[in-house]
Parts: C-alpha cells; sequence; structure tokens
C-alpha cells in the first residue's frame, strides 16, 4: 500500500480447516494437499512404549503371565492383550507412528481393532483402509 491508500478497517482471511477429535482431543486438519506439519501422536508414542515394555516384562521373565502383569500393573488383562498386539505392527508402521508421519487415518482405537499379523497385509488393514 502507498501513503495514499487508505488502510481497510477490516482484513478478512479465509483459512480453509476443520475440527476433528483425534485420540480424545480436538486437532485442526488442513485440506487435502496442503503442506500438514509432522507431529507426533503422544497417545500412539506413550502406547507403543508401553506395550514393548510389557513385552520385555513377559519376556525377562520377570512376571509369567499377561494376567500376573496386568494385576500388577492395576489394569484389566484384556486391555494389556489388546495393548500387547501393538508389538506386533510392522516395524515401518511403528517407525513412522514414532517420526509423527504415520498420517491421520492411524489412530490408536483404529490400532486397538483387530488387524493381520502379516506385516506387508497391515498396510491395508491399518493404513489404507479409509483411503
Amino acid at each position: 500500500m502507498s501513503r495514499g491508500t487508505p488502510v481497510p478497517e477490516t482484513v478478512t482471511l479465509h483459512v480453509p480447516f476443520r475440527v476433528v477429535k483425534r485420540g480424545g482431543r480436538k486437532e485442526t486438519q488442513l485440506p487435502e494437499g496442503a503442506a500438514q506439519p509432522r507431529r507426533t501422536d503422544s497417545t500412539l508414542v506413550k502406547a507403543l512404549a508401553r506395550a514393548f515394555r510389557w513385552k520385555r516384562m513377559l519376556e525377562s521373565g520377570a512376571f509369567a503371565t499377561s494376567a500376573e502383569l496386568a494385576e500388577h500393573e492395576g489394569i484389566a488383562p484384556s486391555y494389556m492383550t489388546r495393548m500387547l498386539r501393538l508389538t506386533l505392527l510392522a516395524p515401518d508402521i511403528v517407525e513412522a507412528i514414532l517420526d509423527g508421519k504415520q498420517g491421520p487415518e492411524v489412530t490408536l482405537a483404529r490400532l486397538m481393532e483387530p488387524f493381520t499379523v502379516e506385516w506387508e497385509r497391515q498396510h491395508l488393514d491399518i493404513v489404507a483402509r479409509d483411503r
């Protein structure tokens, strides 16, 4: 603007986005094609960390059964077994989650649903299901 141009009183800026619930919290989602900032999903990362920690505790012999470990941790055995399934995820999916590159369709709720243990097919079951 030059000195002779009057400054408008109101400026309207249109930013296309929508608010979605993800992991129990609200998050903004940009339209397709817009550059998405990489952000790790702390809920997924914590779930993976717990699952691998519990697996290590079972494999070390510190606890004889997952039910015994669940009692020690103060959680339901069924919840523990669902969480332990996360240790069966393909390494590239785990890496994508840790790097924040997993995409909006990969949520803890989705990972709690049954999925195949075959790594090649997990991409169809987990990552590409909504595409």
